[in-house]
This record gives structure tokens, sequence and C-alpha cells, in this order.
């Protein structure tokens, strides 16, 4: 029989099974010292081993600065926060003035803190929102951005908390790591990370690489292969997999482009013009506009699939980019080798605190254990959530199901309730807006082209008649607020066009609606042909409808979660095969790094040197000597590094083939990365001193630099696609 112990340990590492208990001991405590603290004209700079104390300052330094008394939920919020827990906290629920509260008491601690936002406007926001807060409690605060100048930052980064977007945060990171000279770094050590959104950052875009690039040399668009691929027809010279990732040539389709191009697309020695090909075929089978992308100012603009909006600096790799510009005949963008990159993960596993908030933990508390270790304390509502959820709509088909959604808005809007409809696409919020105005109806559209207003945009989607049409609501940031005499209605209406990929995105939009107990209410719609269930459970058989078209029998729901479980796996073995290939590289980097640290802050260069070539060293004039030595071997351990990244980027897209010979491809790339990284300390060696030696050491570097966040090739790697195509294909040539 299990002990008591185990069957405790077991509750309470279920999902969201923090205790809350001591943390409401501390709200209660600090709940009796309310009178006291608030008769003193002037607050005390807290302690931070009484958090009862703590609580009830930062609570009295709100309520004066902000004019914000933090409700017992939002302390309850900070103290998890503070144990290093993400919290999980209902859509109005106060989330920024609890992180800012936890971020004020790490402070406290000596601790300097990250706050790290999904996006520049949320990070800018919040740190000026909360300054009179941070102010009063003897905290300073600073936040950077894009248009953020190197002082700014580095005025910034010397406060005891800052805030920014992750990507920008991360830019920096990567910009300080090829660093020449000591007194142009500008982020501190790691110390305290509070992560807003934090399942968003922490699991939808924990595998997303950001990059330092430099110049190497202009785009190279394919313009024959798009025009060739517009050429080929569905079903007979391509076929599409059921869930939609994978496009591959018939037998007759490769025939027609050998024939037209005069080549042979499986010759292994040559396999450049079948990538061409596969990824113009790609970029025109599997990318839509308005939905995978924008083309906006003569650019090919990705939209973030979990936000719905503009993913501002963030482009496809090389090939598959160039492919989509060639489709739609734009300028191919510059292209560079990549000087350094870090996953999103791996940036924010780099503090040795971690905390984060989020409106929705609970699903994703696996994935937060397995990767970060963190487990989730769940907080209740300050008031109870009366919003009611309906159960979903469920069609046989597409147009019967559009057909109904406007019907549903019409009879709703008659009544003066406000109504927020979430899209999953651009495309399909444009579409449902024009079917709307037929009707006669004036609908308000939030998507990725005119992500800039949304804050004006969902400010007032819960005013009287509004009909507020947006893609993904997840870390929008603006809570919205019912307008008069709206709560007599029922409160803000939110409906799904249909299910997303993640629960939590259904969630999230959901959260909208019923904020601090207000009236609201929730409905999905969804069809048997949604994306979702044709890619993700194409073998299940959908029950018929009703006479009226609806489709009510329980199998139809079932099919719809079964498909929504399906995709939310697939996210999560893609996340945990891409973090068994980074995982390596993060090591390798951080030993890299701690070598370089040491030949930019200290003699390690000269040491190295001297002792290679006694006799060059002792010749040269001593006041420059040392910084030359470090130039040099900056220069060798910078240039070589980049050039692992490229060897492990090519080893990466070739070793799946290892497969064919019963080698495991992960074990494979391990002992190459390996062996290649001792050599390449080696050869850091070797051209340091080959330099050292010369005349004129050439240490040029690059002429220009960007950075921007490599999107998840959603086709997996060229080489995948190649042997998906070269298996059948060897047949019909054996």
């Amino acid at each position: 029989m299990a002990s008591i112990s185990g069957i405790l340990k077991n509750l309470l590492d279920r999902p969201g099974g923090v205790s809350l208990g001591p943390y409401q001991k501390v709200v209660k405590a600090a709940g009796a010292l309310a009178g006291s603290i608030g008769a003193l004209d002037e607050l005390p700079r807290p302690a931070m081993d009484d958090l009862a104390r703590f609580c009830a300052v930062a609570r009295e330094a709100a309520d004066r600065s902000l004019g914000l008394r933090p409700y017992d939920a939002q302390l309850l919020g900070t103290l998890a926060l503070l144990d290093g827990k993400v919290a999980e906290m209902a859509t109005g629920e106060g989330k920024t003035l609890s992180g800012a509260m936890a971020a004020a008491g790490y402070a406290l601690q000596g601790r300097r803190v990250h706050v790290m936002s999904v996006n520049d406007y949320l990070a800018r926001r919040d740190a000026e929102w909360m300054a009179p807060f941070y102010a009063a409690m003897g905290v300073t605060v600073g936040w950077v951005g894009q248009s953020s100048t190197h002082e700014e930052r580095r005025e910034a980064y010397a406060k005891d908390v800052t805030y920014g977007a992750v990507s920008e945060m991360g830019f920096d990171v990567l910009r300080d790591r090829l660093r020449t000279d000591p007194a142009e770094l500008i982020v501190p050590a790691p110390e305290v990370v509070l992560v807003d959104e934090a399942d968003s950052v922490l699991v939808d875009e924990a595998r997303v690489p950001l990059v330092m690039a430099g110049a190497s040399d202009a785009g190279s668009a394919v313009p024959e292969m798009a025009a060739l691929v517009r050429q080929l027809v569905r079903g007979y010279h391509y076929e599409v997999d059921d869930q939609a990732r994978n496009v591959y040539l018939t037998p007759k389709g490769a025939d027609t482009v050998e024939n037209l191009l005069s080549v042979d697309l499986y010759d292994e020695n040559e396999p450049g013009t079948l990538i061409e090909l596969n990824l113009a075929l790609h970029a025109h089978v599997l990318l839509t506009r308005d939905v995978d992308y924008i083309v906006r100012d003569g650019k090919v603009q990705l939209i973030n699939a979990s936000r719905g909006r503009v993913a501002l600096l963030q482009r496809w790799p090389d090939g598959l980019q160039a492919a989509v510009e060639a489709k739609e005949a734009l300028a191919p963008s510059e292209k560079g080798e990549i000087l350094d990159s870090i996953t999103v993960q791996g940036l924010i596993r780099r503090y040795p605190q971690i905390c984060g908030m989020t409106g929705t933990a609970v699903a994703v508390s696996e994935q937060l254990g397995e990767f970060y270790g963190l487990k989730v304390a769940v907080i209740p509502s300050n008031r109870p959530c009366v919003r009611k959820d309906e159960p979903d709509r469920v069609y046989p088909d597409v147009p019967e199901k559009e057909a109904a959604l406007v019907e549903e808005i019409q009879a709703v809007h008659a009544t003066g309730r406000p109504i927020l409809i979430g899209t999953l696409d651009v495309a399909e919020s444009e579409n449902l807006a024009r079917l709307l105005r037929r009707r006669d109806l004036d609908p308000v559209v939030l998507n990725a082209k005119n992500d800039a207003e949304e804050a004006s945009i969902i400010a007032r989607a819960g005013e009287r008649d509004a009909i507020t049409v947006s893609t993904q609501m997840a870390g929008r940031g603006t809570d919205i607020r019912l307008g008069d005499g709206v709560a007599e209605l029922g409160g803000l209406y939110v409906i799904g066009s249909g299910r997303h990929a993640s629960s939590r995105l259904d969630d999230q939009l959901r959260g909208r609606a019923g904020r601090q107990g207000d009236p609201g209410g929730s409905v999905f719609f969804v069809s048997m042909r949604d994306d979702l269930v044709t890619q993700f459970a194409p073998d299940e058989r959908p029950p018929a409808p009703d006479a009226d078209g609806v489709v009510r029998h329980r199998r139809g729901a079932y099919v719809v979660a079964h498909a929504q479980r399906v995709a939310e796996g697939v996210n999560l073995q893609i996340h945990r095969n891409t973090w068994r290939y980074t995982r390596l590289l993060e090591q390798q980097r951080e030993l890299i790094l701690e070598w370089r640290d040491k030949v930019l802050h200290g003699d390690a260069a000269a040491r190295a040197l001297a002792e290679g070539d006694p006799e060059r060293w002792a010749s040269m004039p001593e006041d420059t000597r040392e910084e030359t030595a470090r130039q040099i071997v900056l220069h060798a351990i910078d240039r070589c590094w980049t050039e692992h990244l490229a060897f492990l980027t090519d080893l990466r897209e070739g070793i799946h083939l290892r497969a064919l010979g019963r080698m495991s491809p992960i074990d494979e790339f391990h002992r190459e990365a390996v062996a290649e990284y001792k050599a390449m300390l080696e050869e850091v060696e070797r051209r340091s001193l080959e330099a050292f030696e010369a005349p004129e050491p050439d240490l040029k570097r690059p002429t220009a630099t960007w950075t921007y966040m490599v999107q998840d090739n959603p086709f997996g790697t060229e080489w995948d696609r190649i042997l998906k195509r070269m298996g059948p294909d060897s047949r019909r040539r054996g």
C-alpha cells in the first residue's frame, strides 16, 4: 500500500496542485497589519524576511501611488511568484500589479529582476504604469524596446527591475556575446526572470531561435521555381498529406518537372534542385497569404499563430523565406550567416530563478515541469466567475457553420449586447466581416494588418452594440470593461469561429468575458470540416446532422476534442524533439562563453599567445600587446563559433538519413557535434596563433548585423522532405 506521504506528494504534484495554505496565512497576517501600516505618513522599506509585512506595505504603496488596492487574490499571486511558481490568474484579476509586487519583492532581496512580456507595447505600458508603485517601494524600474538606443538600454538594465519583450532582451544577450570591449556590455548577469503570458513564452515559443546575423550576400529567390509550381495540379502532379504539413510530387509530377528542367531530381549528389522545388511547392501549396503571412510595405511579414498578430523581426529559414518572396514576386530579403543564436527556452533557462504568470497554465503544467522545473499555483478569482459557457455548436461543413454564425451574431446584436468574435486567422476575420456587412452590420476588425490599434479596439469591445472581430486574443493585454447597461443584457458575448489547435487559446478567448464577476457568455461554432479536424482526426467518421443541420450527436463534440488533443500532442512532441537537439548546443555555448569571458575580461589571451610564441610576444610594444592579443583571440572564437553553428545546421538537415542505416539520428548528431566542438577549440588556438604571427592579422567582422527570430520550419528539415519522397520514388525507378 502506498504511504500517506507518497499519496500526499502525488496529490500536490498534480497540475495546479501547489498548496495555497502557506500563502493564505501570510495574506491573513498582512490584513491584520493594514491598519498600522495605513496610519504611517511614510512607508518603511520592508525586510523580505517578513512576508506579511512586505505584503501589507506593498498593498498600501499600490493604493497610495496607483489608486489600486490589491485584492487578497493578487497578494496570493505575488507570493506564488516570490516562491518561484507560475501563478495561474484569470483574465481581469490584476496580474500586472501582482507581477510588479513580486518584482519589487525580489529587488528588495537585492536581486536584479527582468520582467519579460510578449511585445514592446506591453513592456513599456506596464513599466510606465507601475513606475509610481516601484518608486513608493524604493525600487528603480526601466524598460527596453526595439527603438531603444544603446545608452537607453544600458540605463534600463542598470535599474532594479527591467521590463522588455522576450525577443528584445534575447537580442541584447546576443549582441553582448559579440562585444570586443568590456565597456560596451549592457546586460547584467541573469538573476530573476518573471515571465508574463508564461504559457505562450515558455511553451508556444520555447523552441523559436533568436538569431544574430552578419551580412554575407543578397538573398536569392527562385522565381523560375515559383512559376513552375504554379503550373502543377493537385492530385495529378502532387499530393498533400492528411495533416497538410507535407506536399510531395507524384511519379507523374516528378516526370513532368524533370522534363521541364532537364534534370534528374533524385540525383543524391546534386540535391539542390529538388530542395528548391520542394521549397517552392511548400510555399505555393501550404503557406497561405493572410493566414500564415501578410504582404505589407513590399515585404512578407509572418503572422504569429498563437497571437494572431504580425511577428515583427521574424522570418522562416532562408530557403523557405526566399521561396515565399518569389511566390509573391517580391525582391529577396538580405541573407546572412548566423553569428550566434539562442532559443527562447535557452534564454529563459539562463536565469537561476524563474517564475511567471498567465491565465492558462494548468493545461501545460507537464511541459512547465519537464522543461523548466516549474510548478503551477492556481489562484482563485477575487469574485466567482458567473460566465455561461455553452456547449459547442457543431455543423457538418464550413458554409453551414458560417451561415449559422452570422445568424447568431445578427440575432444577439439586435438586443444591443456586445459581441467579440475570435477567428483563427486574418483571412477568416476579413471574410466574416464581409458577411456581416452584407447584413448591414458594422464590425470592427482586429487582426495582424492593424494590430497597432489593438489597445483602443479591445478597450471598446464591451460597449453596447459593439461587434468586434479579432484573431487570437492571447497576450492582447487590455481589459474589456462593460459599457453602461451591458451587464443587464448579459455582459460580453464571446463567440469562437472554430477551435484552436491548443485548448489554452480557446480558454484565453473565453476569458475575455466574465472578468471580476461580470456577467458574460461564450460559445464556439465548429464544423466537421474545419482544418483542426481534417488535419488531426482525418480518419474519424463524423455523425450525421439533425434535420436543422446541427450535429447534436455527442460523437461530433468528441471528434473535435480528439483532434485538439492530437494537435496538442504533436506540438509537445515537436518541442521535446527540438530540445533534444538544442540541449547539447546550449551546453557547448555556455562553455565557449566562459572561455570568451575570460578572454574579454582577463589576460587569458595574453598568456596563451605569449606561451605559443614567446619571441613574437617579446617583440611587441608592451602598451598594445595585451589588447592586440585579446582582439585576435576574440575574433578567432567568434569566427569558429559561427562556422560551428553552420556545421551543426547542415548536420541536423541530413542527420535523419542515418536512420536508413539503423542508427539513432539523435545519438549520431551528439557524437558528431561533440567531436566537432573539440576540433573547433583546437582550431581557435591554431587561428589565434597564426593571426598573432602575421604582420597584419585579418580581424574583419561583418559590415552589418541584424537580429530576427526564425519561425519554425513547419515542414521539418529539407532532408526529411526529400527522404519521404525518395522512398517510394526509388522503388519506382528501381
